[in-house]
């Protein structure tokens, strides 16, 4: 069963990430790259993921006629950052995840040494793609310095940092939280959306309202990811499930409980959508859409959650037809 967002989404994002997906399987192609070194690069960028990063780039210049071809080189240097944080998120001196998008994580595939090299490499190589992107050279330095900044230390950077001082904590207030997630994810996502809009020389008004958007998205996303590793199962979700819970991380269902926790990613959802109020056409209802769908899969995921016991337990793996529909149903959300 597929909703109405979902349903607006799929043709636009499945091209867009396609154009992406072409980019990323031959951006690490020079021979010259140590062997260990790419193919551990490669793993973990070519094991799949949303690319919803960089569609979101693709998708806020669309709004102002930007040739989306000529952006994906910096599109797609946006995934590279992103898979790079996971790569390192999931060492054990991070998170210690074992799983990644379904597949065991780069250092227990390459071990520890060669996944931070990894990391590191993709975060470097990332920069030499965004210089191939075909715009003005005043535009691409703004957008680069807004995407620097969104993953550094006053961003994604930051928040990790900030994540690792609250876990374990025995109070945390809601302020904190957010503070922590807004650098910690949002940044990347808003950067995402504003970096997009730089490079088309978007006007400024128009790009406070990106930004907005961006904001609020990144809010909903991270709120809704919360959830999602409370009550998602990991075969769907592609990565351990409850970790966050088991490591007393600082999370919005910890401190608020599920039934909030949906409700404060439902208005920010809302705020991002109004944030678009006056962009018309096919891309302004794609990312409405996408703001309306980050919340649509948490629903989803919370009917599975709250089935009886006996129908799905959290202890074994859920079988039979209708558990099997169930998953379906789910993952078709």
């Amino acid at each position: 069963m597929k909703s109405a967002a979902k349903n607006a989404l799929e043709p636009l994002f499945t091209e867009r990430r396609r154009r992406v997906e072409d980019y990323l399987a031959r951006v690490l192609t020079d021979t010259h790259i140590p062997a260990k070194l790419a193919e551990a690069m490669q793993y973990s960028l070519l094991a799949g993921g949303k690319r919803l990063r960089p569609v979101l780039c693709l998708s806020s210049a669309a709004l102002f006629g930007c040739d989306e071809e000529t952006l994906v080189p910096f599109a797609a240097a946006i995934e590279m950052i992103h898979t790079y944080s996971l790569i390192h998120d999931d060492l054990p001196a991070m998170d210690n995840d074992d799983l990644r998008r379904g597949k065991p994580s780069n250092h227990k595939v390459f071990g520890e040494a060669t996944a931070l090299l990894a990391g590191d490499g993709l975060l470097t190589e990332a920069f030499v793609s965004m210089t191939r992107t075909g715009v003005e050279p005043q535009a691409l330095c703004a957008a680069i310095a807004e995407l620097a900044r969104a993953a550094g230390a006053l961003g994604m950077v930051g928040g990790q940092e900030v994540d690792l001082e609250l876990t374990g904590r025995p109070s945390v207030s809601l302020d904190a939280v957010q503070a922590m997630h807004a650098l910690k994810t949002g940044a990347l996502l808003r950067a995402s959306c504003t970096s997009g809009a730089l490079l088309a020389s978007a006007p400024k008004e128009a790009f406070e309202h990106i930004a907005a958007y961006g904001s609020e998205l990144g809010i909903a996303f991270q709120i809704a990811d919360d959830i999602l590793d409370e009550v998602a199962d990991p075969a769907l979700l592609g990565k351990p499930v409850h970790s966050d819970r088991e490591r007393n991380k600082a999370t919005y269902p910890a401190l608020v409980g599920l039934d909030e926790s949906r409700r404060f990613a439902a208005e920010h959802a809302d705020r991002a959508r109004r944030a678009l109020e006056t962009f018309t056409g096919r891309d302004a209802d794609f990312l409405r859409a996408l703001a309306t769908y980050t919340v649509e899969r948490v629903s989803w995921c919370l009917r599975l959650f709250l089935i009886p016991l006996q129908v799905r337990t959290r202890s074994k793996p859920c079988r039979g037809t209708i558990c099997r529909n169930l998953r379906m149903r789910f993952a078709n959300a």
